[in-house]
């Protein structure tokens, strides 16, 4: 019975060491805005490690995401490094400009506003 007892205990603090982890990752929020300063809700949001990556735009570290109505997406669990972003909603995108996001701190909630416009 204490084997059994010790051995549900051990198992709920590595569940709980697992959680902690995944809570406690290094993440990324993205605002997007418009030249105004207005959050743009829809426009999508990747990811690149390398130049390379970005320029040819393959690769994306997680799959693209969508600006919510607050014209935010989060990346989780991600290295602590700089990251290339590309940021679009119809005409209007990041490119001239904010395309490089400086490296992470490790272990927490890492915010960045990224500007698009038409480019004109």
């Amino acid at each position: 019975m204490r084997k059994l007892f010790l051995l549900v205990f051990l198992g709920s603090l590595f569940f709980q060491a697992q959680e902690a982890e995944a809570q406690f990752s290094t993440k990324l929020r993205i605002s997007v805005l418009d030249e105004l300063g207005n959050a743009v809700e829809g426009a999508e949001v990747s990811l690149y490690k390398t130049r390379s990556d970005y320029e040819k735009e393959v690769h994306v570290v997680q799959k693209t995401m969508i600006s919510d109505d607050k014209g935010r997406v989060l990346f989780k669990q991600l290295d602590a490094i700089s990251y290339y972003v590309i940021v679009r909603k119809g005409e209007k995108d990041n490119i001239g400009g904010g395309e490089i996001i400086s490296a992470l701190e490790p272990k927490r909630l890492n915010k960045v506003n990224v500007i698009i416009s038409d480019g004109l």
